[in-house]
């Protein structure tokens, strides 16, 4: 019988140091790190990727090169919770959806309430200055080892859009059946009287032209990323959801650096989220009208029915978080933070 030699303590602990070493400030000269995300890398479609591109040349400039980004557009490495658990154990930076968040932090959700904002002024003061956001972000951290470093914005508001007639209140939607993203979509969908099954992004396009569904909802952007527009009649701007995701990264790799470093990186990453955030609002418009150009027609309900899709959507996704077991105490700081505590029970 061949008896295998110990593995050398000394090897051992070299080993140990070295991988140590990865995620310290002493090996940061010219380090690489991956990001990743969803979409493809086309900046006229793809606000994530225009962040994305921005921040890498940011991160290069403001430390000295000693940060390179390495970008993995079209969730090349994985899809979102493969994504979020490379997250977790190695030095890497991510941009997740609420699908990939979700599974970690279920509270986040909360964040996603129907009409929870006017406009992005609101919805940025929300998550720049919350306290239900600071919540988040400390328990993903805890939960997780990853640091939430920015609500990136992916292209205004959600809309509904759907290829049967014109939405402009919540009674146009019954006998519809919609393509919803996640169980929340569902629970929305049907306080309305409709129909909502999930189905993955990648055959959102090929179930609207098959009549597998009847509509979905996106923001514009998302609408022309996937040529929707195609096989869809009718786009209501009712300004649903706030609509982003989020950069994230390794917080061991964070802690790892030293002062100057992860200072110059928090500094880029502020950067980029400004400059996106600038240009996604500038670009609203000019996708409707891109829309509207390629023949659909655009409805933007009254005031009285956008209180009537938030006086039916709003208490059914409330009752749908609470079925789902979040703690009321996370409702209750986010509505509180965004001006709405008057629902609050």
């Amino acid at each position: 019988m061949t008896v295998s030699k110990p593995f050398p303590l000394t090897a051992l602990a070299s080993a140990c140091l070295l991988g140590s070493a990865l995620l310290t400030g002493q090996a940061m000269a010219a380090t690489t790190i991956n990001l990743s995300y969803n979409g493809a890398p086309d900046p006229d479609k793809n606000a994530v990727h225009v962040f994305a591109t921005n921040l890498k040349e940011l991160v290069a400039d403001k430390t000295g090169g000693e940060i390179q980004l390495e970008l993995y557009p079209n969730s090349m490495l994985g899809e979102e919770e493969d994504r979020m658990e490379q997250t977790m154990n190695t030095p890497k930076l991510n941009v997740a959806s609420f699908a990939g968040v979700s599974p970690l932090v279920d509270e986040i959700f909360v964040s996603a309430i129907p009409f929870l904002f006017d406009d992005f002024d609101d919805a940025r003061a929300f998550f720049d200055e919350g306290d239900y956001w600071r919540e988040v972000e400390a328990t993903l951290k805890e939960r997780a080892g990853i640091d939430m470093l920015a609500v990136v914005e992916e292209g205004g508001f959600l809309a509904f859009t759907n290829n049967e007639r014109p939405i402009t209140h919540p009674d146009d939607f019954e006998g519809l059946r919609f393509r919803a993203m996640d169980p929340s979509q569902v629970a929305l969908y049907e306080s309305f009287g409709a129909s909502g099954t999930p189905i993955p992004w990648t055959e959102v396009y090929m179930s609207l032209r098959t009549g597998i569904a009847d509509g979905q909802m996106n923001p514009p952007m998302y609408i022309i990323l996937g040529s929707l527009y195609e096989v869809q009649d009718y786009l209501t701007l009712a300004n649903i959801q706030y609509s982003n995701q989020f950069l994230v990264g390794n917080s061991q790799m964070i802690e790892g650096w030293d002062d100057d470093v992860r200072d110059a990186f928090m500094e880029a990453v502020a950067e980029a989220n400004h400059n996106a955030r600038v240009h996604n609002e500038s670009q609203v418009e000019e996708r409707i009208a891109f829309l509207e150009e390629q023949g659909m027609e655009v409805i933007r309900p009254s005031e009285d029915d956008l209180a009537a899709f938030r006086d039916i959507g709003q208490p059914a996704y409330l009752e749908w978080l609470s079925d789902r077991g979040i703690e009321q105490r996370w409702i209750d700081m986010a509505l509180e933070d965004a001006g709405m505590s008057d629902l609050v029970d």
